[in-house]
């Protein structure tokens, strides 16, 4: 069981490559990477507590999950917002934000 979480997280994360590798946005790209990322190391890390004996290692695979959920799409989020504020948007973009109803 183990192993087709990790399989299927391998998978998640190697889509989110070629999301990265394929868009030509830079926040297309931070979707890619933060959404499909985040789910395939939790399922890669799921896999490893589920095929791990020692409750120690089990606990320290948990902690990296934890962690990971609350560090990683706070960052993408971050990077974005940082992006969308210094940079242009693409032609043909709809960009509700720039007319100054958002407070920045």
């Amino acid at each position: 069981m183990g192993e087709a979480l990790a399989l299927g997280g391998a998978v998640l994360v190697l889509l989110s490559a070629v999301g990265v590798a394929r868009f030509d946005n830079v926040l297309a790209r931070l979707h890619a990477l933060a959404k499909a990322s985040t789910l395939g190391v939790l399922l890669i890390l799921g896999g490893a507590a589920i095929s791990l004996r020692q409750l120690n290692d089990v606990t320290s695979v948990l902690l990296a999950c934890v962690l990971h959920v609350l560090v990683s799409p706070p960052a993408a989020n971050m990077l974005s917002r940082a992006t969308y504020l210094i940079t242009a948007m693409p032609d043909g973009a709809l960009d509700e934000h720039r007319d100054g109803a958002v407070d920045r």
